[in-house]
């Protein structure tokens, strides 16, 4: 019988026990995640867990023993609730895996803006950062549409979600 398994990792080390674990046989699914980070004043996407330091683990329980995944380089635990493992219903697996995009495996968090329509803004990155403006809406997952004030005229303009701030947390 077919289960999944939750493993807890080393920090960072959830690459390197996939690896390992699959080495040894297992099927192991890691769910990744790309997203927006701001490095050094600039915002950049990059790829990260979805569930940092857990992946999930596959095993065939009347072929395969969970001793050897216990001692595996980059793994904790095994994680437990009290004297029993904890089970990942199938369905939980199966909804994260349709939710990756088709292609790349990653999963893609949404921008959903806790802004509204005509909240004071203040543009914290790019080539208009420093700037005040009213949000106006969202275009997509990662872009806003946002109405300045450019020598002297209003215009609307679309800047990443993620450089938009409200303008009384723009100190």
């Amino acid at each position: 019988m077919w289960r999944w398994y939750l493993v807890h990792t080393k920090p960072f080390g959830e690459a390197s026990a996939q690896s390992n674990l699959q080495r040894q046989g297992y099927e192991v699914y890691f769910p990744r995640v790309i997203q927006a980070v701001r490095r050094r004043h600039r915002w950049r996407e990059e790829i990260g867990p979805l569930f940092p330091r857990y992946l999930f683990l596959n095993l065939d329980e009347g072929r395969q023993s969970l001793k050897p995944a216990h001692s595996t380089t980059g793994v904790v635990t095994i994680v437990r609730f009290g004297s029993n493992y904890a089970i990942i219903p199938d369905s939980i697996i199966a909804q994260l895996q349709m939710r990756a995009d088709s292609v790349s495996g990653l999963h893609r968090l949404a921008g959903h803006s806790s802004l509204a329509p005509g909240t004071l803004v203040k543009v914290v990155a790019g080539p208009f950062e420093g700037l005040g403006g009213v949000f106006e809406c969202e275009k997509g997952n990662d872009r806003a549409l946002v109405l300045l004030k450019l020598l002297g005229h209003e215009a609307r303009v679309q800047v990443p979600v993620h450089a938009v701030v409200p303008a009384k947390c723009a100190a």
